[in-house]
């Protein structure tokens, strides 16, 4: 059985994280997002904590060994910060995890020493879709065998820094499987469009992206020419989600439950309310309880279970409804002022939204 207690290097790089989370996210989180832009120096500051890195062997350029636990530990912590910033922290890592999960030897010593030795970079990730029935199992772009190319056509949305990365990684329907390609933002074909204008993560630039007959040497396949097993990427997609949604929802919870504790009415305290009680009783099991499902689903991965798959989409379905029941409920507690966008719960409550909505954003 997987155990509960960190080993001393995660708890290194979570109390780092921690403490990044609250004295330098949270505290920029709402000017970020009333000025719709993350600060480079924010971005910069977090990427030098070294998670990449010490999710990354020495042979490739960090100094340490992949582990889905760890990730989510990070995960959680950052996003108990701020969502947005935490997206622009990790976002290399989603083009180096798949890279080092399924890429070939090749790409692995072409992409992630380079990556790993350098500042932050915008390297990027091409994945949801901008349908409403969007489904990473049945995606609309699609890539088709053309010689010693493959063909990538479709619309992407929600690229992050679309307009400064240099690397894209694009997932796309190749005949009944779906595979991820490697793909230079400049290539011929590929068709920047305009920032989108979200409900949350404003700080984050995100854009739309088509790809018009984009060609794609079969050498940059993930994987090389044959490929790569799709789900321990959507795996530690969803798992990353989860972690997130942990993150945020401690983060509402705390803050509601403080304002409840200081808050008095009519010479009461908030938190005195049977109803406000039953309510931060319910938001704290449900944090708990997924908390534990994505711990889980980690280790199962970790350890390669069968079963780890099912245990990954278990914890990122819980997780999309849990976000929205304790993000609303702490709005709820705050009463008139949790409408108000001094006090940091609205912001959560539309964050939360989306995690349903944001599989690929986040690798671990």
């Amino acid at each position: 059985m997987y155990s509960f207690q960190p080993s001393e290097e995660q708890k290194m790089l979570v109390d780092a994280l921690s403490r990044f989370a609250l004295t330098d996210l949270r505290a920029k989180a709402h000017d970020a997002d009333e000025e719709f832009q993350l600060p480079p120096a924010l971005i910069e500051k977090g990427w030098e904590l070294g998670y990449l890195q010490a999710s990354i062997p020495e042979d490739l350029g960090g100094f340490g060994e992949h582990s889905v636990v760890t990730g989510a530990l990070a995960a959680e912590e950052l996003v108990y910060g701020d969502l947005a910033g935490a997206l622009g922290v990790l976002l290399p890592a989603s083009f180096a995890v798949p890279i080092l999960l399924a890429g070939s030897p090749e790409q692995k010593e072409r992409f992630l020493p380079p990556l790993c030795e350098a500042e932050w970079q915008p390297y990027s990730t091409a994945w949801i879709e901008p349908q409403f029935d969007y489904d990473p199992y049945e995606l609309k772009t699609t890539a088709v065998e053309d010689g010693d190319v493959y063909v990538l056509t479709g619309e992407k949305a929600y690229v992050p820094f679309a307009d400064q990365a240099e690397w894209l990684l694009v997932y796309a329907r190749l005949g009944d499987e779906t595979q991820a390609f490697i793909v230079s933002a400049k290539a011929e074909g590929v068709k920047l469009g305009e920032r989108q204008k979200l409900m949350g993560i404003r700080a984050l630039p995100v854009f739309k992206l088509t790809l018009n007959g984009v060609r794609v040497p079969k050498a940059d396949r993930l994987g090389g020419p044959d490929g790569h097993a799709y789900s321990p990427l959507i795996d530690s997609a969803r798992v990353a989600m989860a972690a997130s949604a942990v993150g945020l929802a401690r983060a509402a919870f705390d803050y509601a439950r403080e304002y409840a504790k200081d808050r008095d009415v009519f010479g009461v305290k908030v938190a005195q309310k049977q109803a406000i009680a039953f309510m931060l009783a319910e938001m704290a099991t449900e944090i708990e309880s997924i908390r534990l499902l994505v711990w889980e689903a980690a280790w199962k991965m970790d350890t390669a279970k069968e079963d780890a798959s099912q245990a990954a989409y278990l914890a990122f379905s819980g997780a999309a409804d849990m976000v929205m029941m304790v993000t609303d409920r702490a709005v709820q507690i705050l009463g008139g002022h949790g409408y108000i966008r001094e006090h940091p719960v609205e912001l959560w409550m539309r964050n939360g939204r989306g995690i349903a909505t944001f599989t690929g954003l986040m690798m671990i």
